[in-house]
């Protein structure tokens, strides 16, 4: 499957594409041609890869997921389990600064709130 197939089949962008390929997180072969060649299971996996870029994941931490994801269930070892916890973590952390700037921000705006008309 040509990356045009590949990108209308997963609803991703080619150049995308060409960036999950650049970072390792998906694969193709080439023709005599030059041209890529993706093998149609590829489809799922840039799926997948879309639900963890959306999750907020870097392609970093999803190109240590993609193996573990693969894996049979009795061949995994955890590595996903606590890359996953870390990244629950780090999500809980960015709401509570949102949370405290969103404070500090409403009380500035009701300190700072000009007085109503007159009665």
């Amino acid at each position: 499957m040509r990356i045009g197939e590949l990108g209308n089949e997963s609803g991703v962008s080619t150049r995308s594409l060409r960036y999950y390929e650049e970072q390792g997180l998906i694969r193709s072969r080439r023709t005599p041609g030059g041209w890529r060649d993706f093998d149609s299971s590829m489809v799922e996996r840039v799926v997948l890869i879309q639900h963890l870029f959306a999750a907020g994941l870097t392609s970093a931490t999803i190109n240590e997921l993609l193996p573990c994801l693969e894996a049979p269930p009795e061949e995994r070892t955890g590595v996903m389990e606590q890359l996953l916890a870390q990244e629950v973590e780090r999500l809980r952390a960015k709401r509570r600064d949102i949370d405290r700037e969103l404070d500090t921000l409403q009380a500035l705006r009701t300190e700072t709130a000009l007085p109503g008309p007159p009665r």
